[in-house]
């Protein structure tokens, strides 16, 4: 990864952040994060805008533009939902959820291969986020104080979300049938509502009671 590509990832990863923030988790001066950030915004990669804090001044950050986020996966969006819009004119609503369903059975019969049902819920999540970042959704988990986060910094299906909430729902679904009936499960941040990111909230039913 060049060092363009380093500055594009952490901030597809962290969101917004200010020069010096870049600077100290790339692990270099401020002065040289700044000249780098100004490089990337003459190619229209980052912008710098202001973020309100609440409290004093307003911060200046860093963020990434359009054109940068199509650098990153997007699995042939346009194509996809055309395809879509087909397949709805052609077999109704009804027949875009059964294609949703299969794919959605599919899905879970791989995943269960990959993680047996007696794991502990640590290395389910853990082996969740592996899985997920292999297929292009740049996944990674946090344990928190009451259980795990699952945390996708990009998607790569984001067009056919976009255009049928189905995926989003079968994805849900299938989060719930490999982590089992006793966990909970909430999404916190949704891209296709707006969120730089999609996030997912997982505690055992006992620890939410």
């Amino acid at each position: 990864m060049d060092s363009q590509q380093r500055f594009l990832f952490l901030l597809k990863t962290h969101g917004a952040l200010s020069t010096q923030r870049v600077g100290e988790k790339l692990g270099m001066t401020k002065e040289a994060a700044r000249q780098m950030l100004h490089k990337l915004a003459d190619e229209g990669s980052v912008q710098n805008t202001t973020n309100p804090t609440g409290v004093g001044r307003p911060q200046k950050v860093w963020q990434l533009t359009d054109k940068a986020q199509s650098l990153f996966p997007d699995t042939h969006g346009e194509l996809t939902v055309q395809l879509i819009e087909h397949i709805r004119q052609v077999f109704g609503e009804g027949g875009l959820n059964r294609i949703i369903y299969a794919r959605e059975t599919a899905t879970h019969e791989l995943y269960r291969q990959l993680i047996p049902a007696q794991d502990p819920l640590a290395d389910k999540v853990r082996k969740l986020a592996k899985i997920r970042a292999d297929e292009g959704y740049m996944a990674r988990w946090e344990k928190t104080e009451s259980g795990f986060l699952l945390i996708e910094d990009h998607c790569p299906i984001c067009a056919a979300a976009t255009a049928c909430q189905g995926f989003c729902q079968a994805e849900m679904s299938t989060f719930q049938a490999i982590l089992g009936p006793d966990v909970s499960i909430e999404r916190t941040d949704h891209i296709v509502s707006g969120a730089r990111r999609c996030a997912y909230r997982v505690i055992t039913s006992t620890t939410s009671a």
